[in-house]
């Protein structure tokens, strides 16, 4: 079965980013402590990112991220989607207007100009593909950022929460949750590692 898993780091104040996200600097100043789990030598830290990869059929991301990862700064074959990881599932990016040019041409994007919905409906159908032709269960994973994040649990589109948090506290930067409709989680995991605790949750 496929599921829509919402995967963000956090910091313990609850931003996404540092203060001040631009392009160049994507984390914003000290954002970068929030992913420190993902380039670490733990074991524990290398085998959850690489299950998950593993597992994700689709990924949904939003315009600003893509900006960010397919800029000069971003993707590259040593560091992309899994961090060291460099997965290459189907990625969908929910935008207002198409890209002039992509320079991660090797990597299959599909971008869906009407709306987060339908980009997650796109990406549904992508992980189900692949799920058939691979003959195990895949998933579609809401990287972010994090207005993409919130607002696809805020329209109820996100089966299942998974948050890494930070040992940090960055005092500013971009929130993960704004307000808006209440949600119940319920608790499926808590799993700490050295460097991190990640948490994963039902969203009723």
């Amino acid at each position: 079965m496929t599921r829509i898993i919402a995967d963000i780091s956090a910091s313990l104040d609850g931003f996404v980013t540092g203060p001040d996200p631009r392009p160049g600097s994507g984390l914003g100043t000290g954002g970068e402590a929030l992913h420190t789990w993902a380039f670490s030598d733990d074991p524990d830290d290398r085998r959850y990112l690489s299950e998950g990869t593993a597992r994700s059929g689709a990924v949904v991301l939003g315009r600003r991220l893509f900006d960010t990862v397919d800029g000069p700064d971003g993707w590259d074959d040593e560091t992309g989607y899994g961090a060291g990881e460099v997965g290459k599932p189907a990625f969908v990016v929910v935008t207002s207007a198409l890209p002039e040019s992509v320079r991660l041409a090797d990597l299959d994007w599909t971008f869906v100009t009407t709306g987060l919905g339908d980009a997650v409906r796109t990406a549904r159908e992508r992980a189900e593909a692949a799920s058939a032709a691979g003959g195990k269960d895949l998933d579609v994973v809401l990287m972010g950022g994090g207005a993409t994040v919130g607002s696809a649990i805020e329209a109820g589109l996100v089966d299942v929460l998974t948050l890494h948090l930070a040992p940090v506290v960055l005092g500013a930067g971009t929130p993960l949750f704004t307000g808006g409709t209440p949600r119940t989680l319920v608790r499926r995991e808590v799993f700490a590692t050295s460097t991190v605790t990640h948490l994963t949750y039902a969203v009723c």
